[in-house]
Order: C-alpha cells, then structure tokens, then sequence
C-alpha cells in the first residue's frame, strides 16, 4: 500500500519537473505539441496492438482454450492506454513500454505466474451448439425463438 501512496506522490512531482525543464528548453508550445504528438502516436499504436490481442484471444477462445495471456496482456493495454494520455513524458515512456510486444508478454507471464487461473466447464446433454447456430440467432433444430437459460438432470444424478 505503501508503494501505491509513494507512486502517487513520486510521479506527479517528476513529471511536473520534467515538463518545467522541457518547457524551459524548447518553449511551451513545443512542449505541448510533443506531449499531444506522443498520445496521437501511442493511440493509434494502442489500437492496432489491441486489435491484434483481440483477435489472438477470440482464436483461442474458438479453440476451446481458455485466452488468459491474452485477457493478461488486454489489460496491460488498457493501463498503457491510459497513460499514454496523462500528460506527460515519464508517464508516455511505461505507456509505450507496455506496448512493445515482448515487454508485454513478459509483463503478463509474470502476473499470469502469481495468479490461479481456473476455467468453468458446462456439459451440454441433447443439444448440440455451434458458432453459426448462434450467430444467426437459430437454435440447435433450425427454429428461430427465444433462448431459455435452464438447468436439467437425470433421475440417477439427484
């Protein structure tokens, strides 16, 4: 907690330092440019990186595995996102290092290391699902209706 309280206090003051000392050496246009050049850039970055793990993470998903370092490193992303638009350049540099691929992952790996991951199955019985089936809004029969969340079971099971 204490780490939070000196994050939240240390960087704030760095980087108030460091747009003043920026700003003295180039002026404060400049500086304000550079600060909206890096968020324009790591935006659109942000989005094309996001894209890719989204689409790396529903392959998975249709697979029938369970995309962990993909949600892990979605997640970094959105962080990275975020601090790519807080102003400032201490904040843009762990923005943009969270965007480098192998940082990334590695970042992920290691948070995905010290967590307990577990995956819920659900059995089907006289139902078969598939993807095209859902998307058209079909049931499994053919017949478009409404879909009704249950539970069943079998007399020996109770």
């Amino acid at each position: 907690m204490r780490y939070l309280f000196l994050i939240f206090v240390i960087t704030p003051v760095l980087e108030m330092w460091l747009l003043i000392t920026v700003g003295n050496q180039l002026g404060a246009l400049p500086t304000i440019g550079l600060v909206l050049l890096t968020a324009f850039i790591g935006v659109n970055l942000l989005r094309a990186q996001g894209f890719e793990t989204l689409w790396r993470g529903r392959r998975k998903f249709e697979e029938g595995q369970l995309p962990a370092q993909e949600i892990a490193e979605g997640i970094i992303l959105a962080v990275s996102g975020a601090l790519l638009l807080t102003p400032g350049f201490v904040t843009d540099a762990i923005g943009f290092a969270g965007l480098i691929p192998p940082v990334r992952r590695t970042i992920a790996k290691f948070v995905l290391s010290r967590m307990v991951v577990a995956s819920v199955s659900t059995q089907m019985h006289g139902a078969r699902f598939n993807h095209s089936s859902a998307s058209s809004g079909r049931n499994a029969t053919g017949d478009k209706g409404d879909v009704i969340e249950g539970e069943s079971w079998d007399e020996q099971d109770k």
